[in-house]
Formats: structure tokens, sequence, C-alpha cells
């Protein structure tokens, strides 16, 4: 077993003590890098290199040998589940993904598998073993998935959307058709992301991107309910240590205090959530993650460096702090301003851990 030679990440992630905060990037692997956009070109489409293990082990590593990230995730997608259940997943330039076999009846959800990881999904499960023996213990290695509720609204959109009028129509009208469906997606989710963990994954984040797009009452029932599912139902033990969850509500800052019940390590905050605030909601139960405007990263690096002072001056001293942006990088932010406020981070948050 390779010895872990940066377990900063993983010990704030358990409000262990840490002698800075960690950072990494939500989308640190991504189109803002030259590097990036390179190999993006010669795998001809993003589906081919999301299915080549070996470009999504080079593209996972690139910002590692750019930044000090204190952590590394798997490049995939969160949508490879729905499209190992059969719905043709593609991506269209400039429109994002698109499903040529949505959901759109019982009996489509009535028919839905639940993908095999070391079969349907086997791309991902070799891509988290070679990168993970390629990392040689540098940092931790971050595996993922789309949330049951995120990836539902995908597969009975269609793709992307701003009103969700077909999923939520469905979910006012036929819910227990919706919940049949989560039901499915969780176990599916469980058992990808277990696959994650047994092929070297030393945490696991859910994403539930479109949470926040739900009514109180429907995100408790719809969402989280079945984000809690996933939980229970994940191995978290590997390797000698315990292996960290982190699930990331977009627009979720109202129900921190639900989230924490569902039984996560932390909870990722996007940019309209005060970290301050939230601290003091969630006290020492979970630790937190987040929350940069991403936008902010567009302004100089002066900026930038008050802009990571204000996050970890709110957010305060003692661990169960990593930082992070609020959601994922833009693709046409300037490389050189990511270095600024990694660097920044290296550089402020030690004070604020004087044992």
């Amino acid at each position: 077993m390779t010895i872990l030679q940066n377990d900063t990440f993983l010990r704030a992630i358990l409000k262990q003590p840490v002698d800075r905060t960690p950072v990494w990037m939500m989308r640190q692997a991504g189109r803002y890098l030259p590097e990036y956009r390179k190999i993006r070109e010669q795998a001809g489409s993003f589906m081919n290199l999301c299915t080549n293990p070996e470009l999504a082990c080079e593209v996972t590593l690139q910002p590692l040998d750019r930044y000090a990230f204190d952590a590394a995730i798997l490049f995939s997608d969160i949508l490879t589940i729905p499209d190992a259940m059969g719905l043709g997943l593609s991506f269209a330039e400039g429109e994002g993904p698109r499903f040529s076999n949505p959901i759109r009846s019982a009996a489509d959800v009535d028919k839905l598998p639940i993908p095999d990881p070391e079969q349907e999904l086997r791309y991902v499960i070799d891509a988290v073993r070679l990168i993970r023996t390629s990392l040689q213990g540098r940092v931790p290695l971050i595996g993922f998935s789309g949330s049951p509720w995120t990836l539902a609204t995908y597969m009975v959109e269609g793709g992307s959307s701003k009103s969700f009028q077909k999923i939520k129509s469905m979910m006012y009208e036929q819910p227990g058709v919706v919940h049949r469906m989560l039901e499915k997606l969780a176990k599916s989710v469980a058992l990808y992301l277990n696959a994650q963990i047994a092929a070297g994954a030393q945490a696991v984040m859910l994403f539930d991107t479109w949470g926040g797009m739900l009514t109180s009452e429907d995100y408790l029932e719809f969402s989280l309910h079945y984000a809690k599912l996933v939980r229970e139902q994940l191995q978290t033990e590997a390797d000698g240590r315990r292996v960290p969850t982190i699930l990331f509500t977009k627009g979720g800052g109202l129900w921190l205090e639900a989230m924490v019940d569902s039984g996560y390590d932390a909870l990722g905050l996007d940019w309209q959530t005060d970290i301050g605030v939230a601290r003091a909601r969630v006290g020492d139960k979970v630790a937190l993650q987040g929350n940069m405007d991403p936008v902010s990263l567009y302004a100089n690096p002066d900026v930038i460096r008050a802009k990571v002072q204000n996050v970890l001056e709110r957010y305060g001293r003692g661990s169960g702090h990593v930082f992070n942006l609020g959601h994922g990088i833009l693709p046409d932010i300037n490389p050189e301003h990511v270095k600024a406020m990694v660097d920044a981070v290296h550089e402020f948050s030690p004070a604020y851990h004087v044992l």
C-alpha cells in the first residue's frame, strides 16, 4: 500500500487537526487549462475522453502538475449512470448533454436496469485504479457521482433545463413513478461509489446540482431522502482508514440542518451561503467545503487574494474547512488566477490553525 504523502484534505474533512486549510477546486481538471484542451482535441469528443481510462487519468493529474492542490478528483461526468442505463448520452458542442431515450412514462422507469459498475461502467472504475496508482500517494483521490435527484432531472428532461417543467410535472402528477426511479438511482449510485472506493477512491462526493430548484418540502422528500439512502449504503472503510463523504447541494443553504442529519462527513456550500453563518448553524457536526464565488477568479490577483482571506476569516479558526469554489471553475478563467487563489490559501490559512 502506497503511503499517502499529503493527507491534509482527509484530516480536515474528518475535522481532525491540520496545520493549514486544504484546497482543491471543482472542475479543476477542465477547459480552463490549455493542456486539457489539447487532450480533448486529440480525443475527438468529450465522451471519448471520459471513456478512455488512460486519457481520463492524464487529465486528472494535469492540475496537480500546475498547482499545489491537496486532492485530485476523478475526471468523469455526472451522467455516466443514466448512460449506462441505456438512455443514450451525447454532448453537442455548446449545448450540453442530451439523452436520445429520455424517461417519459412509468413503463420507461420500470425498464431501467441497475448498472454493474464493473461491467457497464468499467471505464470509470479502471480510470480510478489507474489514477490511484499514478498518483503514487501525492494526494488523495476523490470519487464522485451525481445525486439521484439530479440524475433524474436530466433523465426526464432529456438534457439541461431552466424550468424543469417535465421532471417537476411528473413529480407532482405521478410521485410514485418518480420515487421508483429515485430508488433505482439511489441503489445504482451507491454501487457506483462503492466500486470507486474499492478501486482506490479515498473520499467520495455526491453532486446534487439541481436540488436547490425544489421547494423545501420537495427537497426533503425527493432529493435529500435519496442522498441519505445512498450514504446508508456506502462502504466507508478502505486501506485501513475512513473514506470521508461529501454532499453538495447547489442552492441548498436553506436546508443545512437537515443535510447534517443525512450522515455525510462534510457539506459543500455554494457562494451564496455565508460560510461563517453556516458553521454556526452546523456546529461541530460536519466539516464545510467552499465557497468562493467562481466569478471572482476573473478579477485581478490582488482581489482574488482578498476574497480568499475573506472566506478564511468568515470560517474562522480551527479545522473542518476545505477551501473550494462555490461551484465549478468557469472555462475561460486565466490559469494564473487559479495559482493566485491556491497560493493565497497556503499563505493565509496557517494563521487559523495555530494551536
